[in-house]
């Protein structure tokens, strides 16, 4: 019996339908024919799962994929449910619903989570890239139209049906209706005409999948629909499995790859979450950690000064010697402290700097002092009205009045002076 069921997908080819059950936190599967009866399920994921709220199936390459809300994961798994592995695991918040393209190898899924968008990813979990990013809300149901290459999308909270191209571009907002889509949740389409389920109108209703045109009500009445699938071969055309074709040898599990740039490879060999590929890329082994050993450093050098960086001391162990007829003598590990006396070397080249400047300052001083000892008189000479100044220095001596004074010329000025005047 299934209960509290969120969303479906289906494997057309062998008539299998998958679900995901939220209450039981499980993923099953079984034939169309007999899903009505719980002895007839298989439990594809039973343990590891927080909220499944979007699956879809890769009918090309039979590998189921899910998101789950509550884990912020989208993750993979074999149809059989022995393989499994988490592709993307960052970037998430709330993923919800999720489809495939097995032709270019890509997936397609909304994100109600803050903030809310819509991307797309590898099928092997790279080449991720957001499509819509901006005037939206609550996007759930989504679906491909891939004969047209365009993708379709419901939000709940602003009651739009829009739709992109492949790419993100191309932007259209089909219907805007508050009453027709007040909820709606599950979305797909097939032909002309695109299907959705509402669970505030509890009905199922359809559109014009160019015009948004021509809405009517397909089932009414019903209790809380919250996914819908479209069971038709046509929707699931056949394509190549490259995994198998080029015989990949992947001792995990193999992955698509998606058919970007001019020579891009046909699929990717991927391990657990707790593995890793080897040098191979083929097997798998375990994850390497790394774990930081500490150097003990023991060194009776002075603490060196604030803000100073240590180098860490580097422990050199000398070739082992190993004579036939001798034991091995025990090896002694030699310390080389020189990086740590390096703060030692910048301590003295400082103290012997500071002595210079010292005693630069002090002969700087003494130089200004010898200046500053003479003196200088200054006075005009009165019979030739020189402008310039002449200057007689007294300087020190040894004489017992401690100057010696120059020799002075006196003038009498009533002596007789020799005038030459013109004739």
């Amino acid at each position: 019996m299934m209960t509290l069921d969120k969303t479906l997908d289906m494997n057309m080819a062998t008539k299998e339908i998958y679900w995901s059950d939220l209450f039981h936190k499980k993923i099953y599967r079984a034939q169309i024919d007999s899903a009505e009866d719980s002895a007839h399920h298989t439990v594809v994921i039973g343990s590891d799962v927080g909220a499944p709220e979007g699956i879809a199936f890769d009918w090309v390459h039979g590998n189921l994929y899910w998101t789950d809300s509550i884990r912020s994961t989208i993750s993979v798994v074999t149809a059989d449910g022995s393989r499994r592995k988490t592709l993307f695991h960052q970037g998430l918040s709330k993923p919800r619903a999720i489809v495939v393209d097995p032709h270019s190898n890509f997936m397609y899924w909304t994100d109600w989570g803050n903030p809310a968008k819509i991307e797309k990813g590898g099928l092997n979990g790279v080449n991720r890239t957001a499509l819509v990013t901006d005037d939206i809300m609550w996007p759930n149901g989504i679906t491909l139209d891939l004969l047209n290459q365009r993708l379709y999308w419901v939000d709940s909270k602003l009651h739009t049906l829009s739709s992109i191209d492949m790419q993100g571009g191309g932007r259209r907002t089909l219907i805007s209706d508050k009453h027709k889509l007040a909820h709606p949740l599950g979305l797909t389409m097939f032909e002309e005409r695109v299907f959705w389920t509402d669970v505030s109108n509890n009905a199922i209703l359809s559109a014009n999948r160019l015009t948004g045109g021509d809405i009517a009500p397909v089932a009414e009445h019903l209790l809380s629909p919250e996914d819908i699938i479209l069971y038709h071969n046509l929707k699931q055309p056949a394509g190549r499995d490259w995994c198998q074709l080029s015989n990949s040898s992947c001792e995990f599990l193999c992955l698509a790859a998606p058919q970007v740039g001019r020579h891009p490879p046909k699929y990717t060999c991927v391990c657990p979450d707790n593995m890793m590929l080897a040098s191979d890329m083929r097997t798998c082994v375990p994850v390497r950690t790394t774990t930081t050993v500490p150097i003990m450093v023991t060194s009776t050098a002075a603490k060196p000064a604030p803000h100073t960086i240590k180098a860490p001391v580097r422990t050199t162990t000398p070739e082992p010697m190993t004579p036939s007829s001798q034991s091995v003598k025990p090896k002694i590990p030699q310390t080389n402290i020189e990086p740590a006396l390096r703060p030692h070397f910048w301590i003295s080249f400082l103290r012997v700097a500071i002595v210079c400047l010292v005693a630069v300052g002090g002969m700087l001083l003494w130089r200004n002092y010898r200046l500053k000892s003479a003196n200088t008189i200054h006075f005009d000479n009165p019979f030739y009205q020189k402008t310039s100044e002449d200057q007689v220095h007294i300087l020190r001596s040894h004489s017992p009045d401690g100057y010696s004074y120059p020799k002075v010329s006196h003038f009498n000025s009533h002596s007789s002076h020799t005038l030459y005047k013109p004739t």
